[in-house]
C-alpha cells in the first residue's frame, strides 16, 4: 500500500477513514450531530479519499456557517 500524506498513518484506507470517524465522532458529539445530507455527502468523501480529514472539517464548518448544514 502506497502511503498517502493526506492521511494519518492509521487512516490510510477507506475502512480506516470510517473508523477514525466514527470515533471523532464518538469523542465530539457535534460532529455526530451534524446528520444533514450535506455533511453525510461530506464525511462520505472523506471515507472513499477525496477529502482530507482537514479538508472535510474546514468545508464542514463553511456549510455550517452558510446555514446548509445543521
Amino acid at each position: 500500500m502506497v502511503h498517502d500524506a493526506r492521511f494519518g498513518s492509521h487512516a490510510q484506507t477507506p475502512v480506516q477513514r470510517q473508523w477514525v470517524l466514527a470515533q471523532m465522532q464518538a469523542f465530539l458529539p457535534r460532529l455526530k450531530a451534524r446528520n444533514s445530507p450535506s455533511a453525510q455527502q461530506l464525511y462520505a468523501r472523506y471515507v472513499a479519499g477525496e477529502l482530507s480529514w482537514a479538508a472535510m472539517r474546514q468545508a464542514l464548518d463553511a456549510a455550517t456557517e452558510a446555514g446548509r448544514v445543521g
